[in-house]
């Protein structure tokens, strides 16, 4: 339905990018009133946005009409995914602003740090609302330009400037997918606007033959949702984030790492049209889930184990849309955004949350036979309980992989709780907290899937023996994590762990290729230290 009222509460994100665009200079000049105003429009937006949830509930979709021309211009859609999307990034930027005004408290470009943020968190907002791809476009940019100015805010540390342009290439990329998409879809539906290509897109899908552009479309908005999430082997620029003030982190899980994810979200529709394209979330989103969880267990810096986390995540949120669980994939963004964004923030007290919570080991040995019955048990449950609410590898693949995935985290206590007290009672109690945790997931994926229902498609079922065996790879790989995971604890810098173990620290040297490449095809001119620094990288890895 159209209306006009929406227009008030749209006004909340253009005041603050409007706010983002002060003069450096002048908001350093004025820190203090830059600090109340930026606070102040970041908690309006946060009610705006809570407005925006009930006028949702109540109303349903809520669209404006185009202040532009040829159909072309400013354009607001909400519902109940953007609504609840907004809530979130509104509420995690206002913590974040609020967090900078004490962790900067004293810099001489804290007023500059403050208006760019603003900037940024207002991009991400804009993207949340578009209400055609146009728009959303612009704001996808602005986002990635705002978070460019985040990275190289202390423009002496040489490796901020190495993750700016990496950053700023793999975007360039992504901003090419997204206009080729964009492009695509006009030449086949005439029309930009988010409604009214979703209708295309289902109309499509229910004749059995979309156009060639449309499948082309879904298969570069899946490409520009790849190149946003940090995805392997693009996934280097995260790492050195922590370059810049720790608030940029956490703005991060605000939406501008999530966006990829929001706009196969968005038009999960048109992504479903083209097999290549949901074949290459699911694959690639796979691997990077698979390779970021790998390496992060040998990092022994909190931040670069906590950004090869992000980087996991964001290849399980793709790997759910890749495998038609939707809904699962907007439970995950809203989780993954919440928790990671605290642990940022609260990074600088991990070692005195790590000794508060010590306790002494029971004194077990590990056993893999042990560890084996431990994964069969869970997996055992998560079928089990599954199967009697229709979770069942055909229906909903996506859904049950995730699960399994989940349940393989209670492996290592219910191992460890199996090798310091083997018994029945043990076994059972293993066996009930997997049925529980289960349980729990399936309930609350059931409720987000009706909550959804309209926003986003269902929850697609396999529709080929590819999927079959993507799924099923998928949950051996991680299946063999855990093994690692309990070998390199049990045996640490003993036989071939002692080997592997380096090669996993530097990432597989990934990253270390890519710096060369970028600094071979963008020099960094006569910075001694960026050339030091870029050095230093290419022949010692990226380890913190």
């Amino acid at each position: 339905m159209l209306s006009d009222p929406i227009w008030l509460n749209a006004l909340g994100p253009i005041a603050l990018m409007a706010f983002g665009a002060t003069p450096r200079r002048l908001a350093n000049r004025a820190c203090s009133s830059i600090l109340v105003i930026a606070q102040s429009l970041a908690l309006l937006n946060f009610i705006l946005a809570l407005g925006w949830g009930l006028a949702v509930a109540e109303l349903g979709s809520l669209q404006t009409k185009v202040l532009g021309l040829a159909g072309l211009g400013l354009e607001f859609y909400v519902d109940r995914l953007s609504a609840t999307m907004s809530i979130l990034v509104s509420f995690i930027g206002l913590i974040v602003i609020r967090f900078s005004r004490n962790y900067l408290d004293g810099d001489p470009k804290q007023g500059a740090f403050i208006v760019q943020l603003c900037f940024t968190l207002s991009a991400v907002l804009l993207i949340i609302v578009s209400g055609n791809l146009v728009q959303l476009s612009l704001a996808w940019v602005a986002t990635s330009l705002g978070l460019h100015s985040l990275l190289i805010f202390y423009p002496d540390r040489p490796a901020a400037h190495l993750a700016a342009r990496k950053k700023f290439i793999v975007s360039r990329l992504g901003d090419l997918c997204l206009i080729g998409a964009m492009i695509a879809l006009y030449r086949s539906a005439g029309t930009l606007e988010t409604t009214a290509l979703l209708e295309h897109a289902r109309s499509w899908a229910e004749s059995g033959s979309p156009p060639a552009a449309a499948q082309w479309a879904g298969a570069l908005l899946a490409a520009a949702a790849l190149l946003k999430s940090a995805q392997f082997p693009t996934h280097g620029w995260l790492l050195e984030v922590m370059e810049t003030p720790t608030p940029v982190s956490a703005l991060l899980h605000a939406g501008i790492i999530n966006a990829g994810g929001f706009l196969v979200l968005r038009y999960a529709d048109v992504v479903l049209l083209s097999s290549a394209g949901m074949h290459g979330l699911a694959v690639i989103g796979g691997f990077t889930a698979l390779f970021g969880s790998a390496v992060m267990l040998t990092q022994t810096s909190v931040k670069v184990s906590l950004a090869y986390s992000t980087i996991a995540q964001m290849g399980f949120m793709l790997l759910e849309c890749g495998l038609g669980a939707f809904t699962a994939a907007f439970l995950h963004i809203v989780a993954h955004s919440l928790y990671k964004a605290h642990a940022f923030l609260s990074s600088g007290s991990v070692i005195d949350i790590f000794r508060a919570s010590w306790s002494p080991s029971s004194g077990g040995r590990p056993h893999p036979w042990r560890l084996a019955a431990a994964i069969l048990l869970v997996g055992g449950a998560a079928v089990l309980i599954g199967s009697s609410l229709g979770v069942t590898a055909q229906a909903k693949p996506g859904v049950l992989v995730l699960t399994l995935i989940l349940l393989l985290g209670l492996v290592q206590l219910i191992g460890s709780s199996i090798d310091a007290q083997p018994s029945a009672y043990v076994l059972a109690r293993g066996a009930g907290t997997a049925v529980l945790v289960a349980g729990a997931y399936f309930a609350l994926q059931n409720a987000v899937e009706l909550f959804l229902a309209g926003s986003v498609p269902p929850v697609q079922p396999a529709r080929s023996s590819f999927e079959y065996a993507l799924g099923g790879l998928i949950v051996s790989s991680f299946a063999a994590l855990t093994v690692l995971q309990s070998a390199l604890s049990a045996r640490p810098g003993k036989g071939n762990w002692a080997a592997l173990h380096p090669h996993l620290a530097n990432g597989l040297y990934v990253n270390t290729v890519m710096n060369r490449w970028v600094t071979r095809f963008w020099p960094a001119g006569s910075h001694p230290s960026f050339n030091a620094a870029s050095h230093s990288m290419r022949f010692h890895g990226d380890q913190s």
